[in-house]
């Protein structure tokens, strides 16, 4: 396979982004690096329309560093753009030729409807929403920028001048901030959004968002329900979560900000206007919750790298998320025929018990999804190889589950084997009660559904499951002796057991 290493610099007006990808023919890409460095280019810019000697500094010093590690990291294709504060500053085409020299690659300055286009270029390869009506927005430091859509098909994109940096530095000038000056703020960006987007008013259930703020709003929010996932990616924070953070954070000063539980330091300062704008654009939209797109406009560079090498497809063929776990599966040479078979059984058995305890269609996925995958750790070594399966599933890029989605899969197929849920199993007890019982009855389902395939030749055909008088039968129908798969399910139907509060006999 050909590989590439692209790299993607997005020269914004608070920070500079900086990552590198690795990809391959097949349209895909893994990332060697990433980084962040705040240069606050949009620091006085409104007062002063330049770009300060200090900012200007800063930036060619993190460009310095860049170029050291695109030349350590062997890298073949750079794609540097920089945003607002470059486009709206008096000095910015000299800061880009500065840049350009320091950089040895060429610094584009982009427009922001091309920064909404990046954007829902990340959102779309990330997020499944065939056949749904919504939005995507990116905040950064200067800009804002709105794209809605249809499926796959982009609608219309907005670049709209509501950065975090340029709407604190307008509006927010006491600490803690006064009552009058957020008012005076969210009646700005409410009539901001109106002028720009009226004529788009279109009633969206669902916004996905990047940037910086986007990011912290996530981390804040999980950390708020003690929700300990690996990222915030993919992660969903309701439009009353968003309005109870922001009366939250308006109250505190910066100090005090600082503290707060997954809000990075550097960005407390900017929140408060990151956070009205995302509020008062899902009110606009009418929209109920956020998804968190950690990627953005960095990603989108990428993708069209990617394209443009010939490395991706000009259109993307739809994705789903089976195609990805198995995808993941075969990275970690799975055994895919024992995995889709303990599949095939462990959903025969759930769709039996479904009715009776109200397990839901989505349950389902996550069962189905931890079955694929619950021998991957088999990639690490055989022993403990299900705490393998654990790590390596929650930090696994599954298309379209969230954080607490990904976890679930990761929980069910720790306890595929060896011993049942403990209080002192630490990442078990963090989950919400709902899920420890989720977790302990779709384990349950896959530990038996892997016993019955002991010797990995598929000889339990078909499995149904009866339920009554506290007792579920289990019908296993095989076309020779499966003596040996009786007594692997009979040493592990324990959780099953424990997890549905009824006795499991098998019939045949």
């Amino acid at each position: 396979m050909t590989k590439m290493r692209i790299a993607a610099i997005d020269i914004g007006t608070n920070s500079i982004r900086f990552i590198v990808a690795e990809a391959v023919k097949e349209g895909k890409f893994k990332i060697l690096d990433d980084e962040k460095v705040t240069v606050r280019l949009g620091e006085n810019l409104i007062q002063t329309g330049m770009i300060s000697e200090e900012a200007t500094g800063r930036a060619l010093e993190a460009v310095r560093r860049f170029r050291k590690l695109l030349a350590g990291l062997k890298v073949g294709v750079v794609e540097a753009v920089a945003t607002s504060a470059v486009r709206n500053a008096a000095n910015g085409k000299e800061l880009v030729e500065a840049l350009t020299t320091e950089l040895g690659h060429e610094v584009r300055v982009i427009s922001g409807t091309e920064e909404a286009e990046l954007a829902a270029a990340s959102a779309l390869f990330n997020f499944d929403m065939n056949g749904k009506r919504f939005a995507m927005a990116d905040i950064g430091g200067g800009s804002l920028e709105v794209v809605t859509a249809f499926g796959n098909h982009i609608e219309e994109c907005y670049t709209i001048d509501l950065g975090t940096v340029v709407m604190t530095e307008r509006f927010l000038h006491s600490d803690p901030i006064k009552a009058v000056e957020l008012h005076q703020l969210q009646r700005h960006v409410r009539e901001c959004l109106k002028k720009v987007l009226s004529d788009s008013r279109i009633s969206v259930d669902t916004l996905i968002g990047s940037g910086g703020t986007v990011t912290s709003l996530g981390y804040m929010a999980m950390s708020r329900h003690k929700d300990d996932y690996s990222s915030a990616h993919g992660y969903e924070v309701l439009r009353s979560e968003a309005v109870h953070l922001l009366a939250m954070i308006t109250r505190k000063d910066i100090k005090a900000r600082r503290l707060i539980p997954g809000l990075n330091p550097d960005r407390a300062d900017i929140i408060v206007a990151g956070i009205v704008v995302i509020d008062e654009l899902m009110k606009f939209f009418g929209a109920n919750r956020l998804l968190v797109n950690e990627r953005g406009i960095r990603e989108g560079l990428i993708i069209n790298a990617m394209k443009r090498q010939g490395l991706m497809p000009a259109v993307s063929p739809p994705r789903n998320w089976r195609d990805s776990v198995l995808e993941f599966a075969r990275s970690c040479q799975a055994d895919e025929t024992h995995s889709l078979h303990v599949s095939h059984l462990a959903l025969s058995i759930f769709d039996s018990l479904a009715l009776p305890f109200n397990l839901k269609k989505n349950d389902r996925r996550i069962l189905e999804a931890a079955a694929i995958l619950h021998d991957t750790g088999y990639f690490i070594s055989y022993g403990s190889h299900h705490k393998h399966s654990y790590h390596l599933i929650r930090h696994a890029d599954l298309f379209d589950f969230s954080p607490r989605e990904r976890e679930l899969i990761a929980q069910v197929a720790r306890y595929h084997r060896k011993s049942l849920p403990k209080r002192k199993h630490e990442s078990f007890q963090t989950l919400r009660e709902r899920d420890r019982q989720l977790v302990a009855r779709l384990a349950g389902i896959l530990r038996m559904a892997d016993g019955l395939d002991r010797r990995r030749a598929g000889f339990v055909q078909e499995v149904s499951c009866g339920f009554g008088g506290n007792v579920i039968t289990t019908n296993l129908k095989a076309s020779e002796d499966i003596s040996v798969e009786v007594f692997g399910a009979n040493a592990k139907k324990d959780l099953l057991e424990k997890a549905f509060g009824a006795g499991v006999v098998f019939t045949t």
